[in-house]
């Protein structure tokens, strides 16, 4: 079993910037993919980033790409979000996610998944 805790979240103004972090215990998940998924009130979950199990591959969204950056650190079992520019709708809980798989993206099924961190944006 694969347990993931996020933490970076917080209030942050537009145009600012937040660094998320997805902690993995459990099992080394240097092997998986990670990824990024966020939900705010009365929406869908939407995929945010995607990282190959080397970090050789990222996949964003065009809502993010440019702003957002996905990150991992095998050594840590640690995988990060780097959210600049940010905007009034990137308000949302951020989920961390993992997928047994070296490669994947935002159609990838996730296994294992964090309780998530809130991040608003306010103007």
């Amino acid at each position: 079993q694969v347990q993931l805790v996020e933490s970076g979240g917080g209030l942050v103004q537009a145009g600012g910037s937040l660094r998320l972090s997805c902690a993995a215990s459990g099992r080394t998940v240097s092997p998986y993919t990670m990824a990024w998924f966020r939900q705010a009130p009365e929406k869908e979950r939407e995929f945010v980033a995607a990282i190959s199990w080397n970090g050789g591959s990222t996949y964003y969204p065009d809502s993010v790409k440019g702003r957002f950056t996905i990150s991992r650190d095998n050594a840590k079992n640690t995988v990060y979000l780097q959210m600049n520019s940010l905007k009034l709708e990137d308000t949302a809980v951020y989920y961390c996610a993992a997928a047994p798989r070296p490669w994947g993206d935002g159609n990838t099924k996730y296994t294992y998944w964090g309780q998530g961190t809130q991040v608003t944006v306010s103007s």
